[in-house]
């Protein structure tokens, strides 16, 4: 199975709803691999919230959206980000950086497999995941640093049909410490997590991440015409 070349044939709702549009937003690199970024400092809320909203002003967007597999230091001042003394740096998502707020939709048929809290610092704050199944393409979807009133009302084994509301993004109060954003990550084996999955590995760990999480974009708006 390769899982984007089988969403492209399964119907979608554009997790973002129908207003937006690809070119509404913007591409973003947090990754220090690039010179821009490796000259920043971007280790305080308030320079990632400058850095993100200077970004879009240069480039009069709505949102920006980017980040799979990037390999980024934004982690550093979290214990949460340290696993047997090894940094987890790669990202495995993508993020959407939209004000808080910002609606978003369930982009195909699904039921809640789980949903949780995840308050440790720059945690996903509210996470939900969802479970996918089409015939014989079965995957989970999980939605991070969302309101707390997106659990409100949810229980796990419920039917969700594309295009209902699913959540909105949260503030930093509830998001787990974040500018505003969503963080949206495809998932093909859960290896047992329920309410939360890592959506940051180390770099030993990419290969096995790198299989199991495809790239999420083609959920997150409507095609252009």
């Amino acid at each position: 199975m390769h899982l984007p070349d089988d969403l492209q044939n399964l119907p979608r709702y554009p997790l973002l709803g129908p207003h937006l549009r690809r070119s509404d937003l913007c591409p973003i690199s947090l990754d220090v691999r690039q010179p821009e970024i490796s000259r920043l400092e971007l280790a305080t809320y308030e320079q990632l919230e400058a850095h993100i909203a200077e970004h879009l002003l240069r480039h009069q967007a709505s949102g920006a959206i980017g980040g799979y597999l990037e390999k980024r230091d934004l982690y550093r001042s979290s214990p949460h980000f340290r696993t047997s003394g090894a940094d987890r740096c790669i990202h495995l998502g993508i993020d959407i950086w939209l004000p808080a707020g910002s609606p978003l939709f369930v982009p195909l048929n699904a039921r809640v497999h789980s949903f949780a809290y995840n308050d440790q610092p720059l945690d996903y704050g509210a996470t939900i995941l969802l479970e996918h199944r089409f015939g014989k393409i079965h995957f989970f979807t999980l939605y991070g640093h969302l309101s707390l009133a997106s659990l409100q009302k949810l229980h796990e084994g419920q039917a969700l049909q594309a295009g209902q509301p699913l959540a909105t993004i949260g503030n930093r109060d509830e998001n787990g410490g974040w500018v505003p954003h969503l963080h949206l990550q495809l998932i093909t084996d859960l290896r047992g997590w329920k309410g939360d999955f890592p959506g940051v590995c180390s770099e030993a760990e990419l290969d096995l991440f790198r299989q199991i999480c495809p790239e999420p974009t083609i959920l997150v708006v409507q095609p252009e015409p």
